[in-house]
């Protein structure tokens, strides 16, 4: 990696950014974390909002590149360094199950879960994006069924986002915990990276809740 290509992650602990820090521990590329601390309010000021007005973490930042929302920076750190082996060469048979997966992610479970937490009305299935909560946790079980993971034998960034996502879902029931969801999610949990980041996000977490408590007394 050249001085041009230092990664800098917009970070904040157990938010979706843990799972590009993840990501980025198991390619094994230097990287420095810009924290924010979300209880504190610090994704809305303007010095992070300048960086991505929506608000959100994960960004990362590459040389000159800018790179904000999930699955863009899965596929864009996981190509960016090849040499790791956790994504499919274009020209690869399984790259198209790959992106559609990755895709499938940001478009369909996100909304899903959010939509059946919130318990909104679904729209119907040729109006909404994921057609229905249980069509679409059905396919992902179904991907799964083989295991051990979405590309069967072949692991890659894909499965840090959907294993560290079912982990969390499953954690607060917003998704059943499904035998297939729990043995894929446990599989990625024991992974050196996912508890290394996990371990660090507990303790940060803990210190940005007494300072946004103590901000909020001294207010």
């Amino acid at each position: 990696m050249t001085k041009d290509q230092q990664i800098t992650l917009f970070y904040s602990p157990q938010t979706r950014a843990t799972g590009a820090r993840i990501l980025l521990e198991e390619l094994n590329v230097p990287y420095t974390m810009h924290v924010l601390n979300m209880l504190a309010g610090e994704q809305r000021q303007p010095n992070y909002l300048a960086i991505n007005p929506l608000g959100k973490v994960p960004a990362v930042r590459v040389g000159d590149t800018l790179v904000t929302e999930q699955g863009a920076i899965y596929l864009y750190l996981a190509d960016l360094f090849p040499e790791a082996g956790l994504a499919p060469a274009p020209t690869d048979p399984d790259r198209g199950a790959y992106v559609r997966w990755l895709f499938i992610y940001g478009s369909c479970f996100e909304p899903a879960v959010i939509d059946r937490y919130l318990k909104r009305e679904p729209a119907s299935p040729n109006e909404t994006p994921y057609a229905s909560y249980d069509a679409l946790i059905d396919t992902l079980e179904g991907a799964l069924q083989a295991g051990p993971y979405l590309l069967g034998e072949r692991f890659t960034a894909l499965d840090l986002l959907w294993g560290v996502a079912l982990n969390w879902t499953m954690m607060f029931g917003l998704v059943e915990e499904r035998p297939v969801f729990r043995a894929y999610a446990d599989r990625i949990a024991a992974r050196s990276s996912f508890r290394k980041v996990h371990a660090e996000d507990a303790e940060m977490a803990a210190r940005h809740k007494a300072s946004a408590e103590m901000l909020k007394a001294a207010s």
